[in-house]
């Protein structure tokens, strides 16, 4: 593992779905259709889009395909400003099937006709709806491959932010990860 870097395994900015924080979801999924259609298709499909600071390629948060969904129903804000229910997995905290379709039905999500939700939520700005990134979430890209794994794991991160001094040069994701040490490492492993 020491002798995989995290540079050999990452996706280069350049080819990642990128848009400004003043972008609308709209503009932001466009962004990455776009990408997708340009991506190595032996390749994992992009799952997230980086958000960069206007008029920089400066990369200031992400957004995931859990954020494009969550913001399609405005109503789960009430739960995360009002500390109302933890942003953790509820499932996880023994909470049962029932009490789960409880609020669902409760706070009416998802009650609207889909083309109404997503008409909405596409105006929505990028900047309202994406994660800013967390030190945990960036890693150098001389890292060794276990580190970065480590990283992924405690962090339970989809992806990391690779860096070259100040600088955002690529996103390493678990998807690739995955690949290279389950898929490509057994097919080396038994040869």
């Amino acid at each position: 593992m020491k002798s995989i870097l995290v540079k050999d395994l990452m996706i280069p900015l350049s080819e990642y779905a990128t848009v400004h924080e003043e972008a609308t979801l709209s503009e932001a999924l466009d962004a990455l259709e776009k990408a997708q259609e340009q991506f190595d298709k032996s390749k994992y499909r992009h799952r997230a889009i980086l958000v960069c600071e206007k008029n920089t390629s400066k990369v200031v948060g992400k957004l995931s395909q859990l954020d494009v969904i969550r913001s399609l129903e405005p109503k789960y804000e009430q739960f995360t400003e009002e500390k109302t229910f933890p942003q953790a997995g509820m499932s996880r905290f023994g909470f049962s099937p029932q009490f789960m379709k409880g609020i669902l039905e409760q706070y009416e999500l998802w009650y609207e006709p889909l083309k109404n939700i997503c008409g909405k939520a596409g105006k929505q700005k990028v900047k309202e709806l994406m994660h800013t990134p967390t030190a945990g979430e960036y890693v150098k890209e001389d890292a060794n491959l276990g580190a970065a794994i480590h990283q992924l794991i405690m962090g339970h991160h989809q992806s990391l932010l690779v860096t070259r001094g100040d600088d955002i040069v690529g996103i390493l994701r678990l998807t690739d990860v995955f690949k290279e040490i389950c898929i490509d490492g057994r097919k080396t492993h038994k040869t």
